[in-house]
C-alpha cells in the first residue's frame, strides 16, 4: 500500500461517506458517487483511500482544465509520422481502467466532459470517432465526483446520472472531531508508521472488497423498491435500479444470503437525495421527510379498524404518504401570509399582477440601444460552441469560410492521418480544422430590496425571498447566479452572495431583517459597486431595484430622492443593464419609482404591494424575461 495514503478504515465519523464508496467498489454499475461538502471534508482522501484497497488499481485524477483529447484519447501522430501506422493514443478514461477515477469540482468541470465520463462509468467503453479513425476502448472505473456546493451545482441531468451521492460534513461530536483530528496529526507526523499501525485493518478490508459480490434480491423486492420511488417523486427508473444495486451490493457486503428491505433503507437516501424536485434544497426538516417517506414506503401503518379514526385525526385518509405530502402549504417556501398579518389599514396581501402595459417594456431589456454610451453588448451570452473568439476549447472541427483561426495542431494531425505520415507533409484545405470553443458568461441577478420600516415592508421581504428561491433554482439549470443585498436605516447589505446554490441561499435568507428608514440612495450605490464587481470578473451583471421610489435618508443631510435620483444615473452612465420593480401600492401614487428608473436608464415594471408566495413568483416572472 502507498504509504502515503490515508487509510480509508482509519476515516472517523464518515459512515455514509465510506458506506457508499464501498457499494460503488462492489458493484460498478450503481454509477458512481458524488461527494458534496465544504473543503477540508475528507473527500479526497476518501476516494484516494478507496483506490489504495483496490488490487493494481489506478487513481485517475482529471483537472479543471484538461482538454477533451487528453480525456478520451486521440490519433498518436507520432507513429503516422514514424512509420505511417494508425495508432491510437489512450487518454485518462482508458488509464482510470480497473480502477477509480476521481474529479475534484466536478460541478466546475466542463459539461460535455462531464458527459462523457459519466456515459464511460455507466458502460464499462467509451467509443472514439474522429479523424477518420474508430476505437472502442475499456474504461472501467469507479467514478468519483467532489464539489463544494457554494461553487455552484451541477446540471439536473448530470446530477441524476450519478448513483449515489452523500452530504460529507465534518463530525459535529467534539470527542469524534478531536479523535478524527489525533488520527490525522499521526498521520502527517510519520505516514508510514501509521500506515503499519491501519495495516491489518486495511488488509480485511482489501480483502473482503476482493470476495464480496452482490446478493440476490429477495422476492417481491423490487415491487417495494418501485413504490418507495414513486413515493418519493423519483422521475425516471434510474433511482429504482440504484436502489436495487446498492442494496444487492450491501446485502453482499453484510454477508447475508439476499437483500431485503432493510439493506433498501439504508441506501435509499443515499440514492433519492439528490433526485428530488429541489436537490440539495432541503431544509432539515425536509432532510427529515425523506427518512419519512423511505420509513413509511417500506414499512406502511397498519389501516385503522373502520369504526376508529386514521392516526392524528384524519379520518377517512388515504394513508398513502404522497398524499401527505402534497397536502398544500406544506413545501418548504413562505406562504401566502409570512411575514404577519396585516395591520390595520392595510389590504390583505394578494396576487399582484404586472400592470397592463408596462411589462411588454421589459422585452429587449439587454438591446444595446436601450443602455447609455457607456454601455457594453448587453444580450444574453452565447452558452454554445463557437470557433472563433475566446473560451475553453471544447473540441474542433472542419474549418468553413466563415470560421475562425486555424488550428494547427488539429490540422496537423488531419494532415497526418490522410497521408499516413507521408513526408513532406502537405496541408490541403480540407484539413483545416478549428478550435470549436464554449464561453460561460453567465447572468448575475443583483436584486436590490427595501427593507426599511415601511408600509408591508415584510410582505415585500417574503415575496422576496420566494422569488429569489425560485430564480436560484432556475440559475440552478443555467449556471447563472443570483446575489440579494437589502438597504435600511442607513446603509446597504449583501444578504446573499452572487451564489446558484439552492443550500446556500436556504440558509442565506433567513438572515433578512425590516425596519428603519430608506436609504435608497445606498441601496442603489452598492448594487453599482456589486455589479461592477461581477463585470470585472467576466459576469453580466442585471441590477433589479425593489423599491416604492420612498427614499428617506441620505449621507449629510442631502435630498435623500436627489440623492438617489444621483445614485441611479451612475448607474446608467456605468452601462449597467437595470430593472426597476415598483411595489408602490398607494391610491394615489408619487411615481418615484419611475423616476429613479428613468434616471437609471432602466426599464420599469409596476406590481404594486408584494405578497408573499404569490407575489414572489410574479417577481421572480418579471425579473426571468429579463434573462431571456
Amino acid at each position: 500500500m502507498n504509504q502515503e495514503v490515508f487509510p480509508l478504515s482509519a476515516l472517523v465519523g464518515l459512515d455514509d461517506l465510506v458506506r457508499a464508496l464501498v457499494l460503488a467498489a462492489v458493484e460498478p454499475a450503481i454509477g458512481g458517487v458524488l461527494l458534496r461538502g465544504d473543503k477540508g471534508s475528507a473527500k479526497t482522501t476518501a476516494a484516494r483511500g478507496l483506490a489504495s484497497l483496490l488490487p493494481d488499481a489506478p487513481f485517475v485524477e482529471i483537472p479543471l482544465g484538461a482538454s477533451e483529447d487528453r480525456v478520451v484519447g486521440s490519433v498518436d501522430v507520432g507513429a503516422i509520422l514514424a512509420d505511417g501506422a494508425h495508432r491510437f493514443s489512450p487518454g485518462l478514461l482508458a488509464a482510470a481502467d480497473g480502477g477509480i477515477l476521481y474529479v475534484d469540482e466536478v460541478n466546475l468541470l466542463a459539461d460535455h466532459l462531464v458527459d462523457v465520463l459519466l456515459d464511460a462509468a455507466a458502460t464499462g467503453a467509451h467509443r472514439v470517432e474522429r479523424d477518420g479513425f474508430s476505437h472502442v476502448q475499456a474504461s472501467r472505473f469507479v467514478l468519483v465526483g467532489s464539489m463544494n456546493p457554494e461553487e455552484g451545482e451541477l446540471r439536473p441531468q448530470l446530477l441524476d446520472r450519478f448513483g449515489l451521492s452523500v452530504r460529507v460534513r465534518a463530525p459535529e461530536d467534539p470527542a469524534v472531531r478531536a479523535e478524527a483530528l489525533r488520527r490525522r496529526l499521526a498521520f502527517d507526523a510519520d505516514p508510514a508508521a501509521f500506515a503499519s499501525e491501519w495495516a491489518r485493518a486495511e488488509a480485511e478490508l482489501a480483502a473482503r472488497l476482493r470476495d464480496v459480490r452482490p446478493a440476490p434480491l429477495s422476492p417481491g423486492l423490487e415491487e417495494a423498491v418501485a413504490a418507495l420511488c414513486v413515493a418519493a417523486g423519483a422521475e425516471g427508473l434510474r433511482a429504482d435500479l440504484v436502489i436495487c444495486r446498492a442494496a444487492a451490493a450491501l446485502a453482499g457486503w453484510r454477508g447475508l444470503p439476499e437483500a431485503s428491505e432493510d439493506e433498501v433503507e439504508a441506501v435509499a437516501p443515499l440514492a433519492l437525495g439528490h433526485r428530488r424536485r429541489t436537490p440539495f434544497g432541503q431544509s432539515p426538516e425536509e432532510a427529515g421527510d425523506l427518512g419519512r417517506v423511505v420509513s413509511e414506503a417500506l414499512h406502511p401503518p397498519a389501516p385503522p379498524r373502520p369504526e376508529e379514526p386514521a392516526a392524528g385525526g384524519r379520518s377517512g385518509g388515504t394513508g398513502d404518504p404522497r398524499v401527505e405530502r402534497a397536502a398544500p402549504g406544506s413545501g418548504p417556501g413562505p406562504g401566502p401570509t409570512e411575514g404577519g398579518s396585516p395591520g390595520p389599514g392595510e389590504e390583505t396581501p394578494r396576487r399582484h399582477e404586472p400592470v397592463e402595459g408596462e411589462v411588454p417594456e421589459l422585452r429587449g431589456l439587454l438591446d444595446p440601444a436601450s443602455r447609455g454610451a457607456g454601455a457594453r453588448a448587453g444580450r444574453r451570452r452565447d452558452r454554445g460552441a463557437r470557433t472563433e473568439g475566446r473560451g475553453r476549447v471544447v473540441g474542433v472541427e472542419p474549418r468553413g469560410a466563415a470560421s475562425g483561426p486555424v488550428s494547427v495542431p488539429a490540422s496537423l494531425r488531419a494532415t497526418a492521418v490522410r497521408t499516413s505520415g507521408a513526408l513532406p507533409l502537405r496541408i490541403e484545405e480540407e484539413d483545416l480544422r478549428s478550435a470549436r470553443r464554449e464561453h460561460r458568461g453567465e447572468h448575475v441577478v443583483i436584486l436590490a430590496l427595501d427593507a426599511s420600516g415601511s408600509m408591508g415592508a415584510d410582505e415585500r421581504v417574503a415575496a422576496a425571498r420566494a422569488a429569489v428561491l425560485t430564480l436560484v433554482a432556475d440559475a440552478y439549470q443555467r449556471r447563472d447566479r443570483v446575489a440579494l443585498l437589502t438597504y435600511r436605516g442607513e446603509e446597504a447589505t449583501v444578504v446573499l452572495r452572487p451564489t446558484s446554490s439552492t443550500e446556500v441561499a436556504l440558509a442565506r435568507l433567513g438572515e433578512v431583517h425590516t425596519g428603519g428608514r430608506t436609504p435608497l440612495a445606498a441601496g442603489i450605490d452598492r448594487a453599482r459597486a456589486l455589479a461592477m464587481d461581477e463585470r470585472r470578473h467576466g459576469g453580466h451583471p442585471v441590477v433589479v431595484l425593489v423599491t416604492d421610489g420612498r427614499a428617506t435618508w441620505a449621507p449629510g443631510g442631502a435630498d435623500p430622492l436627489e440623492a438617489a435620483l444621483e445614485a441611479a444615473r451612475a448607474c446608467r452612465v456605468a452601462g449597467l443593464d437595470a430593472l426597476v420593480v415598483d411595489c408602490e401600492s398607494s391610491v394615489r401614487p408619487l411615481g418615484a419609482a419611475r423616476a429613479v428608473a428613468g434616471a437609471m436608464g432602466a426599464r420599469y415594471a409596476a406590481l404594486g404591494a408584494l405578497g408573499g408566495a404569490e407575489g414572489g413568483s410574479a417577481l421572480a416572472e418579471v425579473i426571468g424575461r429579463t434573462l431571456r
